[in-house]
């Protein structure tokens, strides 16, 4: 006996995935991609996997706890109170171990601030996707991705001071000191801050930051270093955005 149309389609439409757990999860993964293409483009220690993984998942977590009735099965639906905020809160305290992750000091720069600040803000897609606003998450998605790539163009549009770090090692007989390496510096247009010394039997190391970089004086610098036979070595780093 043929089985009736209406059994037919009601058997088809339970094999098809859930919309409901569908488009968020489509939706988490497409805007995690898109922020950790910008971040993976930039060489940021998270890229695109990581936005990725942080968006599905705060979305897989905020599906679970919005549909939690329907994996609640043993337990009365009178008992049954969702309250989704909960898990956001525990969403967003556990994006903060992972944020830390990335930010690190180097010298005298603190990097991976702009990183952790996008994967904060891929967890809080993820969240916005898991519970259904679209309309919110697509337009938190262009916003994130305006914000990082504006970056770039604020610094060819908006003055601003850059700085670098600076570090400049002598031979031990060097007579250097440091007012004579704020000289150096200042005679090629940089502003140094505090300088640290530093040194030993074989060599006098001076490290600062300079605010006042640009490429064309990071370029002169290294020339005068070069000239210099006391000079061992030397490295100039801007900080990046």
């Amino acid at each position: 006996m043929q089985e009736p149309p209406d059994r037919r389609v009601i058997g088809l439409a339970m094999q098809l995935p859930d919309p409901d757990f569908l488009w968020p999860i489509l939706g988490a993964i497409v805007a995690g991609g898109l922020i950790g293409i910008e971040r993976e483009y930039r060489a940021s220690p998270a890229g695109f996997r990581t936005h990725i993984l942080v968006c599905l998942s705060s979305a897989l977590l905020m599906l679970a706890a919005v549909h939690q009735i329907q994996w609640l099965t043993d337990t009365p639906a009178d008992l049954i109170r969702i309250d989704p905020v909960r898990m956001a809160h525990g969403i967003l305290t556990g994006i903060g171990f992972l944020c830390g992750g990335v930010i690190f000091r180097e010298g005298f720069t603190v990097r991976g601030l702009t990183t952790a600040a996008s994967l904060w803000a891929t967890s809080a897609l993820g969240v916005l996707f898991g519970v259904g606003f679209y309309g919110l998450a697509a337009l938190g998605s262009l916003s994130t991705l305006a914000v990082l790539a504006a970056v770039r163009l604020s610094e060819a549009v908006l003055p601003q001071r850059r700085y670098a770090d600076i570090r400049i090692r002598f031979r031990a007989e060097a007579v250097m000191d440091v007012r004579s390496v704020r000289a150096l510096l200042t005679a090629q247009g940089l502003q140094p801050q505090g300088i640290e010394r530093d040194g030993d039997s074989e060599r006098l190391e001076f490290s600062t930051t300079a605010g006042g970089y640009t490429e064309a004086r990071a370029d002169a610098l290294a020339v005068s270093c070069r000239s210099n036979p006391s000079v061992l070595s030397f490295r100039c780093r801007p900080h990046d955005a």
